[in-house]
């Protein structure tokens, strides 16, 4: 196990999370590692000043009467002629839409922006301690057939580290109410979590960055998966690992 390893399952070992091999691993690692037993010393001795300390703040009921009091009130106003018209009107627009098919796209588009919001909180759920890996290795070779039985398509696994982009693990994460596979990378100190999920379009649909809660996520589709790569890294770098991901699948 190597010391970035060790470093993402401190919190995890911590708070007794790790099942037993895990576990022991990070131990034996912290045994003969100076700087991890350093670091695994300091965050033991912050969890135990955050758990002796009262940081419990209760709101007077004083300050919500002031802050209520404050608001606008809203005005209720009987709807005139000319409101009722423009309603008219808008279901009109809303109606002719529909039969050009416009509603569709904006439906589906809509659908994708709630799919990509689930994507990026699964992304900062992943980064809590404890949560971001099931199965630990740099291994592709044991990531991959981890996944075996657990989802009806196991996500392709591919050793990217030469590439600068270190694969260390994967788990199972949920999206859009169904189990998918997350396979976790990290470059430098950045984590990289490539979400993939099985699809009835068999398309190849192009990669496309859009940014959420400051991070980058660049979707796409291939071969009957869609693919989410989430990161805090520069746009350019995210590129970069899908890029050299498509690479190494079609190569």
């Amino acid at each position: 196990m190597t010391c970035d390893d060790a470093r993402i399952l401190l919190h995890a070992l911590l708070d007794n999370e790790l099942d037993a091999g895990h576990a022991r691993e990070v131990e034996a690692h912290i045994a003969r590692c100076p700087a991890c037993a350093a670091e695994f010393l300091a965050q033991r001795d912050m969890q135990r000043v955050l758990a002796d300390a009262d940081l419990r703040y209760t709101a007077p009921t004083s300050l919500r009467t002031r802050i209520e009091a404050s608001l606008p009130q809203p005005q209720r106003q009987q709807p005139s002629r000319r409101s009722v018209l423009r309603g008219f009107a808008m279901g009109s627009a809303v109606s002719a839409l529909a039969a050009s098919g416009v509603v569709a796209v904006v439906l589906r588009q809509d659908d994708q922006q709630r799919i990509l919001s689930e994507v990026v909180s699964a992304h900062l759920r992943s980064l809590q301690a404890g949560h971001l890996i099931d199965v630990v290795s740099t291994d592709q070779h044991t990531v991959k057939p981890w996944f075996n039985g657990k989802l009806d398509v196991a996500p392709p696994v591919i050793d990217l580290t030469a590439q600068g982009f270190t694969l260390v693990g994967g788990r199972l994460d949920y999206i859009d109410a169904r189990a998918i596979g997350a396979v976790v990378y990290k470059r430098r100190q950045h984590v990289v979590n490539l979400f993939v999920s099985q699809t009835s379009n068999a398309e190849y649909r192009a990669p496309k960055t859009e940014t959420m809660q400051g991070f980058n996520c660049r979707r796409w589709g291939n071969r009957g998966l869609n693919f989410w790569a989430v990161s805090d890294l520069a746009a350019d770098e995210l590129a970069e690992f899908v890029e050299k991901f498509e690479a190494a699948i079609t190569g």
